[in-house]
């Protein structure tokens, strides 16, 4: 079940290990209004929550999703493995490393690494 949580102080909508899929049954909109619903500025996804053309840049499923959340002044955090589509595609490799990078979406391992990045 989807739950607000405090992380380091930030109170973060978790998404929960199951569930159906962001990109496909589910789109940005539907993320945007869960976050606000909860009154978060923080969402945390399991990144097998979000469907393969998430991770194939070229369908826009990815930007979509990010622009939408940034326009709501909402951060993402992609919690898991996802090696194989970074392995497979040079330009998502280098959004992950920009959005690392930033302040807005992150691609972290685990909720360890989330946390040692908020406040």
């Amino acid at each position: 079940m989807d739950r607000v949580e405090q992380i380091n102080g930030v109170d973060a909508l978790v998404l929960a290990d199951e569930g159906p899929a962001y990109g496909a049954e589910l789109s940005a909109g539907d993320l945007v209004g869960a976050a606000l619903s909860h009154g978060v500025d923080l969402v945390v996804i399991p990144a097998h929550r979000l469907t393969d053309d998430f991770y194939v840049l070229r369908t826009g499923v990815a930007g979509d999703i990010l622009q939408k959340l940034v326009n709501y002044h909402l951060r993402l955090a992609v919690i898991g493995d996802i090696s194989a589509h970074v392995a497979a595609s040079t330009a998502l490799r280098d959004l992950i490393r920009e959005s690392n990078r930033g302040r807005n979406a992150w691609f972290l391992p685990d909720r360890e690494s989330l946390a040692a990045r908020l406040p």
